[in-house]
Parts: C-alpha cells; structure tokens; sequence
C-alpha cells in the first residue's frame, strides 16, 4: 500500500515539477490532514536520482508550508471566534477554554509554532489557535518556517537515502517520529522550567 502511495506521488511530483510540491505542501499546511511525508520523501528521492534539485525542493516545499499555514491562520483571525461561537459547544469547547488557549498563545505562541510543526497529529491544526489569538504575524511566520522547513528537511533527506525501499521507510519514519516525540518533551520540560525560574527571579 504505501509503496503504490509513494509511487502515484512520484508520478504527480514528477509531472508538475516543482509547482505540484509547492500546491502539494500548500494543502498539507492547512486543516486537511493530507502528511507531508508524502509528497516530500519522493521528492527527496527525485532529487537522488537527479530530476529535481534540493534547494528547488526545500524552497517550494517550505513556501508551499508557509502559504498553507497562513491561509488556516487568517481563516482564524477573521472568523475563528465566530465559527466557535456558533458551533463550540458541539466540540465541547467553551468560552472559557477558548479565552485560555488564546492566553496561551499570546504568551508562548512562538514555541508552540515550531514544535508543533513538527509533532505528528498536530501540525495540521497549529495554525489555527495562532490565528484565533491574533498572534503576531512576523512571529508566526519565522516560526513556521523554522518548525516546518526542519520536519521537511528531515523528509527530503529520508527519501534521498531511502526514497526506493519502501519498507525500510515506513520503519524509519516510524522511529524518527518516535525520536521527534521525544526531543518535544524534552524541549517542552526545558522550556517550562526555564519559564518558572524566570518567574521566581522576577
């Protein structure tokens, strides 16, 4: 199954070249939950075999990420309130809780962006508290762009080395996940320890 992914991908990538990456990521970098990994490891894996060059794959992969977020945070700054003014209390969101994840943003926007550009389940969704906190757009940006350009690079560079032992990937996306998660976590405890002791010192 995934080796006849991999390959309808290649075939799409290839024909439409850089311009079927850069649609493709810009559909993944929005609420649909289409992963990256299949565009951007055949990609990787063109560029291997010399029909596409990486910086032509990282820089439409990357833009195409960009743009996707975007259009999901202004979808969110305009009308995000107003869609869960209508409809939260079927997704059992509150106002409350609404006012604490737009808290949250304001105050640790920057981190949540890059991280969860990266976490599996999640980065399809990021943009979106982003835009309903009204984050500041020059913040959003280089953050998604640094979260979402190191999850792609890591993508490309697996279908590079890898890109034509469809086995060997599915096994190898699944520990880098697995190793991703946890640098998170990592990353997260740091960030929260560091942020009490500023707090204790101020």
């Amino acid at each position: 199954m995934l080796e006849a992914i991999i390959n309808y991908i290649l075939h799409v990538v290839d024909s439409l070249g850089y311009l079927g990456i850069f649609l493709m990521t810009v559909i993944e970098g929005t609420l649909i939950p289409i992963p990256n990994e299949i565009t951007m490891i055949p990609a990787g894996y063109l560029v291997a075999t010399g029909k596409m060059h990486m910086f032509g794959v990282l820089t439409a992969g990357i833009l195409g990420n960009l743009v996707g977020g975007l259009i999901t945070y202004y979808i969110a700054y305009h009308y995000g309130r107003d869609l869960f003014t209508k409809f939260g209390k079927y997704l059992f969101i509150s106002d409350e809780r609404l006012h604490k994840v737009e808290e949250y943003f304001k105050k640790h926007g920057s981190i949540s962006i890059a991280l969860g550009r990266i976490m599996p389940g999640l980065k399809h969704f990021i943009s979106f508290p982003a835009g309903l906190a009204k984050m500041d757009i020059k913040l959003f940006i280089i953050f998604t762009i640094l979260g979402g350009g190191t999850w792609l690079v890591m993508l490309v560079l697996l279908g590079y080395f890898l890109g034509d032992n469809a086995a060997a990937l599915g096994d190898y996306l699944n520990k880098m996940q697995w190793v991703i998660i946890i640098g998170i976590v990592a990353v997260i405890g740091l960030y929260i320890f560091y942020s009490k002791r500023k707090q204790e010192k101020s």
